[in-house]
């Protein structure tokens, strides 16, 4: 019987530009997630894919001398290569230029029109095409977009509006019943002070672009992006195609999204979803920037960071270790290179390779190579039982950085213990049976680091799973009773290998 319904998104990322290590900080982190909570045996629905509408793909393909088809139909694949090579575990990858977004979009505003909530208007003021957003002249910064620092454009146009002031007291009623719903919590007071602002209606159409899903009422009008782009959620989970799938998982448990998009997920889109009937998602957590040299990537600014130049030094392992331990996930974070190559060698080369190293290797020429029956059953079985206590804990709250710290401690916790109990002094003295135990417990706490470690490091963790003489995958283990200390056969035959993560020079 499948588990739980959880689902997870990722944004839809502009195919204006081919992806940068910002759009994979928020695709490993989700990647991370989903397989935390397939786990724990929860039915899992990820997904992410491209945002391929809009003024700004319309004007980059113009500036190719290409057709906007064209151009999403060379960028969108460079996303799904750059997740393949990440091991992103999707199980849907969405283009809103596919027929079924077209169907569910225009159903979608077909609903929103018939319950009164769009009226035709004139739109004159403030627009960032970067952004696909309106801005008031209080939100300019010198003049700029607040967000991407360039001009902004003045916009006259006829356009149909939503009355998203209809929803401010909706809105707050909501997030009252449900204070966790924006997350964290510094991000709900944020959207609190923005309705509480007074909300006002938006342009969700455009005239002077043909490039999107037109308006099934008036097809001279085609949808704004962020009407167009949000429904992708609920067409991939199935509206109006396959409605026991969407029944499944819609609401959808959680959006991981940039903090720049947090007024359209948490104010526009559930106004939306409340106007056409339907539930808002039960949780947006919105991160930081991942910055280099303390500014955000953009193109204009030529620091952006292909994450296949990373993974070429680092391989996938590290490249996902790095982005989820090195800086808390919420707060803004900054990139350099030295410091992804301090958390390699400490974490992975010295911490975590160099337990898996030693444990075998010792493994290997005091026992044969064989799991023995013995166990001592000492201070690692609380510290194992602790390290995944504290990893659910974390990773209830989103925090990667704490979860797999927790996982870390029991590395620490297994490298004291074999300082402390010396099995080489053990096995030279001739003490087989004690040397037999101590490492019968250096190698179930492995068993548990493999298991707990492979949302993060998913390779190195089957990996040493395969070592380690035990079948299948960790990842099809389930959480908590795969967590139970015991759970290493004896008589698995081991591997010793060759080292997990090398070391790296600065």
């Amino acid at each position: 019987m499948p588990g739980r319904p959880f689902s997870l998104t990722t944004p839809i990322y502009y195919v204006n530009d081919v992806p940068h290590i910002g759009h994979a900080y928020t695709t490993v982190a989700a990647d991370v997630l989903a397989r935390w909570r397939r786990l724990l045996g929860d039915d899992v629905f990820f997904l992410t894919g491209t945002d391929e509408h809009g003024l700004k793909v319309q004007r980059s393909a113009e500036a190719k001398g290409i057709t906007p088809k064209e151009m999403v139909d060379r960028t969108a694949p460079a996303f799904r290569r750059a997740w393949d090579e990440l091991d992103i575990s999707y199980d849907d990858f969405i283009r809103t230029t596919e027929p079924r977004h077209h169907r569910a979009v225009q159903d979608f505003l077909q609903r929103v029109y018939d319950a009164g909530d769009i009226e035709l208007g004139t739109y004159e003021g403030l627009y960032c095409v970067a952004c696909e957003a309106y801005y008031t002249e209080d939100e300019l910064v010198g003049g700029n977009c607040p967000v991407h620092g360039r001009p902004v454009e003045h916009v006259v146009e006829e356009n149909y509006f939503f009355k998203l002031s209809r929803y401010g007291d909706r809105l707050l009623e909501h997030y009252a019943r449900h204070p966790d719903a924006v997350q964290p919590d510094y991000r709900m007071n944020e959207v609190l002070g923005f309705i509480r602002q007074g909300l006002h209606d938006f342009s969700m159409s455009r005239t002077s672009i043909t490039w999107g899903v037109p308006l099934p009422w008036d097809p001279a009008h085609v949808a704004y992006v962020w009407f167009d782009a949000l429904f992708n959620y609920c067409t991939a989970m199935g509206y109006g195609e396959d409605p026991a799938r969407f029944d499944r998982f819609w609401p959808v448990d959680y959006h991981l999204i940039g903090k720049d998009i947090l007024r359209f997920h948490a104010v526009y889109w559930p106004a939306m979803l409340m106007s056409a009937g339907l539930a808002p998602p039960k949780h947006v957590f919105a991160h930081g920037w991942l910055l280099v040299g303390g500014e955000k990537m953009s193109k204009t600014k030529l620091n952006q960071i292909a994450p296949s130049d990373l993974v070429a030094d680092f391989g996938v392992d590290g490249f996902r270790y790095h982005f989820m331990v090195d800086q808390r996930f919420g707060p803004d974070g900054d990139f350099s290179y030295e410091a992804m190559v301090t958390r390699y060698n400490a974490d992975l080369a010295n911490n975590f390779g160099n337990l898996a190293n030693r444990v075998l290797n010792m493994a290997v020429n005091y026992l044969g190579g064989v799991v023995p029956d013995e166990r001592a059953d000492g201070v690692l079985v609380d510290a194992a039982a602790r390290a995944y206590t504290q990893m659910e804990a974390h990773m209830e709250r989103l925090d990667f950085a704490g979860a797999f710290g927790s996982v870390w401690e029991l590395i620490r916790a297994t490298n004291a213990y074999i300082e402390e109990r010396q099995p080489w002094a053990l096995n030279k003295a001739g003490d087989a049976k004690a040397t037999a135990a101590v490492l019968g417990d250096c190698l179930e706490a492995l068993r548990i680091v493999a298991l707990l470690s492979s949302p993060v490091i998913p390779r190195a963790a089957a990996e040493l799973w395969r070592r380690l003489g035990l079948p299948g995958r960790p990842q099809d283990a389930r959480l908590p009773a795969a967590a139970a200390w015991g759970g290493l056969p004896a008589g698995a035959r081991l591997d010793k290998g060759a080292p997990l993560f090398p070391r790296k020079e600065a």
